[in-house]
């Protein structure tokens, strides 16, 4: 089970990264999101998960934030707030300052990013035992964003590959590990949840991991191989799209994460 809840605690803030390199249409007022999930393996919550955005002309900022639940408490401490903050340049949301905590755990850590030069530099307080073997290097950090941004990335309708969603490769870094999410879009499905009903958008995420890994933590060849699935929904008259159900086959039973609700504006 604590591999299950380390498992849905990530996919928490990285679900819903696509590639997107073409300008949007600049929204006259601020591009509002604010969403509720609940994650669960078979029958039992699991996690609750809030995330909330605004998208202006010139700015983005969001904030998540993800609690063990259930059975899941019994297993994991679990608490986990995140924001960040940034510049819409048109082609692509660029952050300038993340932050994440885990406010249940006895370390208290802050970890933090700011992004010089687009460069991504972490700082971590209390520091990590171990930054991986080996550690992401300047070069490999320098384009990636973090995975806050990637999520509210993926929310806004860019123009690349015709419009496409849920193409391309996003760079990621975390603080410590650096990884690339490849995705593949598989179709469309019908979803029927609190958030939402209607046709969605099937879209494949694959982990792609580059650096800032120890070697008990390297992902193995089935993590790689095993996608994480994501149904994206339009909202907005197609400028937004949005993930509605998330699915990882992890721990016995895979994790599903459902909206309970959906607020674009």
């Amino acid at each position: 089970m604590r591999a299950v809840i380390h498992a849905l605690t990530a996919l928490a803030f990285s679900f819903g990264l696509a590639g997107a390199d073409e300008a949007a249409v600049p929204a006259r007022e601020p591009l509002r999101i604010n969403a509720e999930f609940s994650g669960s393996v078979l029958i039992f919550q699991v996690a609750n998960i809030r995330v909330s955005s605004e998208i202006a002309d010139d700015t983005y900022s969001a904030n998540a934030r993800f609690r063990a639940a259930g059975l899941a408490a019994l297993f994991s401490d679990a608490d986990i707030e995140a924001g960040v903050s940034g510049y819409n340049e048109g082609a692509h949301l660029q952050p300038w300052q993340y932050q994440h905590r885990n406010h249940a755990s006895s370390k208290n850590r802050v970890i933090e990013i700011t992004f010089p030069e687009r460069v991504a530099e972490p700082n971590i307080n209390p520091p990590f035992g171990s930054m991986g073997e080996p550690p992401a290097s300047a070069e490999q950090r320098t384009g990636a964003i973090d995975p806050l941004t990637g999520m509210i990335s993926m929310a806004v309708n860019y123009r690349s590959n015709g419009g496409e969603p849920c193409t391309g490769r996003i760079p990621v870094f975390d603080g410590k590990a650096r990884y690339n999410l490849r995705l593949e879009r598989q179709g469309t499905d019908s979803v029927r949840n609190r958030g939402y009903r209607g046709e969605a958008i099937v879209c494949n995420a694959y982990y792609e991991p580059i650096a800032g890994y120890d070697p008990e933590d390297q992902p193995t060849a089935e993590d790689i191989a095993e996608p994480v699935t994501l149904w994206l929904a339009p909202f907005a008259d197609g400028q937004v799209y949005f993930p509605v159900r998330i699915r990882a086959n992890a721990g016995f039973g895979g994790i599903t994460v459902e909206a309970r609700s959906i607020s674009i504006e």
